[in-house]
């Protein structure tokens, strides 16, 4: 198990929000995900803002365009010094993000399928296999292409880890504890259950930044993962 798991999502609406949110979690949280409405909101200044102060960053852009702008991209972020990048596992697009980081340390993840997606989901979109066999094959996908890593729900954490191995990184999205509002998400298990199946990362979100005492309740997060991966 990674010695810290936890990645916290700032969700939120403004660079101050963040900021506050951060102060807040202390040394408790040292990753932190910056998603598409902090990015709208706030750009790469942000991110620089919390590798300043020496916290790991995933910028989840899920990035997905023409290769030549998907490479340009990657290559703009590869120089910012943030650690994850994420990119839909589309053979032509992950070998563009791939030319585009260029030999730094830029880990790329490849979106399978997203966590708030059922098997109706896949039907509108044509496909007619179920969710973990897309998943399975975009995983052989990103490792194809040479990425680093995959995000996926973490009902799909098992099978992808004995596809992909012990040093492939897995990021499970979808993760509340026992008795949390699932909000938006459909595939969802606790932070416990998606370290033992093979998550390398869980990205925590609301139940979280929207705690009473969202230090404490990262703590108890992170005693739930330890106790229960223990036994």
């Amino acid at each position: 198990m990674t010695t810290n798991p936890l990645i916290v999502a700032l969700d939120v609406e403004s660079a101050e929000a963040a900021r506050a949110l951060v102060r807040r979690l202390g040394d408790r949280v040292g990753f932190y995900k910056v998603g598409a409405e902090l990015y709208a909101a706030a750009g790469m200044p942000i991110a620089r803002e919390l590798l300043e102060q020496g916290k790991r960053v995933f910028l989840d852009l899920k990035l997905y365009d023409i290769p030549e702008t998907v490479k340009r991209a990657v290559a703009q972020v590869s120089r910012s010094g943030v650690h994850f990048l994420t990119v839909h596992a589309v053979p032509s697009v992950m070998r563009a993000a791939v030319a585009g980081k260029a030999g730094s340390d830029l880990a790329l993840l490849g979106v399978t399928v997203l966590t708030s997606f059922g098997r109706e989901d896949l039907a509108d979109l044509g496909y007619t296999c179920e969710i973990s066999e897309l998943v399975a094959t975009r995983t052989r996908q990103a490792m194809a292409a040479g990425f680093e890593g995959v995000v996926c729900s973490p009902l799909e954490a098992a099978t992808v880890r004995r596809i992909a191995g012990p040093e492939m990184i897995v990021v499970t999205p979808g993760v509340r504890s026992a008795g949390s509002a699932r909000g938006d998400q459909q595939r969802v298990a606790t932070p416990a259950e998606a370290v033992r199946d093979g998550a390398s990362y869980v990205v925590m979100g609301r139940q979280i930044t929207r705690a009473p005492d969202p230090a404490a309740e990262a703590a108890r997060v992170l005693d739930e993962i330890a106790e229960r991966c223990a036994t």
